[in-house]
C-alpha cells in the first residue's frame, strides 16, 4: 500500500426525501438571519418558492446564474448581496447555481447553503471556477466550501431525462480522476468506486422511468433511482473535494470557459477519452472503474464509460456540442499551457489524437 495523508473535509450533509423541510433548521445552525437565494433563470419559480417559504428571513432572489461564473455576473452578484446585507446564500440548482455562490463566498466569506437539483456534486468542494476574457480559472479556497448540503431527491425527479444523464456521467467523471490522482489515499478510492457503481445503476433506471410516472409531488418508493443518483454525486463530489485534478478536467474547463460548450455535456463527452489516454498507466484505478461498472476487464473501463454515455442517449462528440473542428488545435495549446499532474505525461501529437475522437465522438479502443 502506498503512503498517504487524509485529511477530511466536508460540508453537513443532510439527506432524503422531503429534506428541505429543515432549511430553516440548517439557516438557524449558521447563526443567519438574511438569506440570498441564488439560481438560474430557468429556475425563478422555484427559488422565488423557497424565499416565500422563508418570508422575513428571505433577503432576496437573485435568478442570474449561468454557466462557467463570468466574472461580470459573480460582481455583480457579490454587489447584490452586499446591498442586501445577506448574512448567507442559498444556491439551489446545479453547478451554476453553486458556482456563483462559491464566488460570492470567495470575497465575502458569506456561508453557503447549497440545494442541488442535479449530479454534478460541485457542493462537496471546495473548488471553484471564475471566467474572464475567454478563460476560466479554477482554485481552491476553504471559505467556498458550503456549509450545509440538503440532498432532497424530490427536488430532482423533474429533473430532465437528459440532464439526468449528463449530470450524472460530471459526476462520474470526479471520481474516475480521483481514482487516479496523485493525492488519492484508500478512503477516496472506495467512495470513488461507491459513487461510480451507484450512478452507473442509477442513470440506466431514470433513464427509463416513463414520463408519465414521474410525479414531483409525490413521495418517492424505497430504492429510488433519484436518491441513488444524489447518493452517487455526494460520493463522486467528496472525491474531487480532496484531490488534484488532471487531464480529464482540464481539457473540460478549457473547452467551458475558451469555447462557452456545456458544461456537463463537455465533461460526458470528453471522460472516456481521457480515461482511455491515461488507462495504461492507471491499472488499479482501471480495475476500480471497471468493476463499478459490472465488466470484467480492467481494459474495459474507458469503453464502458463511453458504452453508458451511449446507452443514456448523451451526446458523444464535441462537434455535436458546437465545436468547430478548426477550434481543436487551440484547445490543445490551451491545455498545455497549464499542465496538471496527470498519470500519462502530456505530449501534443497524443493529446491532439485524443480531441480529434472527442470531437468525432469515436469509440475508444478497449486497453489488452
Amino acid at each position: 500500500m502506498n503512503d498517504f495523508i487524509y485529511q477530511a473535509q466536508s460540508p453537513r450533509v443532510v439527506f432524503g426525501a422531503g429534506s428541505l423541510q429543515h432549511l430553516e433548521r440548517e439557516i438557524d445552525l449558521l447563526g443567519a438571519r438574511r438569506a440570498l437565494v441564488l439560481c438560474t433563470p430557468q429556475q425563478a419559480g422555484a427559488a422565488q418558492a423557497v424565499v416565500d417559504r422563508l418570508g422575513p428571513r428571505a433577503a432576496g432572489l437573485y435568478a442570474q446564474a449561468v454557466m462557467h461564473v463570468p466574472i461580470e455576473t459573480a460582481r455583480a452578484a457579490r454587489a447584490e448581496a452586499a446591498r442586501l446585507q445577506a448574512d448567507c446564500a442559498i444556491a439551489l440548482g446545479g453547478g451554476s447555481t453553486i458556482g456563483l455562490g462559491k464566488a460570492i463566498a470567495l470575497e465575502s466569506g458569506l456561508p453557503i447553503v447549497a440545494i442541488p437539483t442535479t449530479y454534478a456534486g460541485s457542493e462537496m468542494t471546495p473548488i471553484y471556477g471564475i471566467t474572464e476574457a475567454g478563460l476560466k480559472k479554477t482554485g481552491r479556497d476553504p471559505r467556498v466550501l458550503p456549509r450545509t448540503v440538503i440532498y432532497d431527491p424530490e427536488l430532482s425527479r423533474s429533473l430532465p431525462l437528459a440532464l439526468s444523464a449528463t449530470s450524472g456521467m460530471n459526476a462520474i467523471a470526479h471520481a474516475v480522476e480521483g481514482l487516479y490522482a496523485s493525492d488519492s489515499n484508500p478512503i477516496l478510492d472506495l467512495m470513488a468506486e461507491e459513487g461510480i457503481r451507484a450512478l452507473a445503476t442509477a442513470l440506466p433506471q431514470i433513464r427509463e422511468q416513463p414520463p408519465h410516472l414521474v410525479q414531483p409531488n409525490q413521495p418517492a418508493p424505497a430504492g429510488d433511482a433519484r436518491a441513488q443518483a444524489l447518493y452517487g454525486a455526494w460520493l463522486c463530489g467528496s472525491v474531487l473535494g480532496q484531490v488534484s485534478m488532471a487531464l480529464h478536467h482540464k481539457l473540460c474547463h478549457t473547452l467551458g470557459g475558451s469555447f462557452n460548450l456545456p458544461h456537463a455535456e463537455t465533461h460526458t463527452v470528453v471522460l472516456p477519452h481521457a480515461l482511455a489516454f491515461n488507462l495504461p498507466q492507471v491499472p488499479l484505478a482501471a480495475q476500480r472503474i471497471a468493476r463499478a461498472l459490472g465488466l470484467p476487464h480492467a481494459g474495459q473501463a474507458a469503453t464502458g464509460l463511453y458504452d453508458l454515455a451511449r446507452s443514456l442517449g448523451t451526446p458523444l462528440g464535441l462537434r455535436e456540442l458546437g465545436l468547430q473542428e478548426r477550434d481543436l488545435d487551440r484547445v490543445c495549446e490551451l491545455a498545455l499551457t497549464q499542465q496538471y499532474p496527470n498519470p500519462r505525461p502530456l505530449e501534443q501529437a497524443a493529446l491532439r489524437q485524443l480531441l480529434q475522437m472527442a470531437y468525432e465522438g469515436t469509440r475508444p479502443l478497449a486497453a489488452d
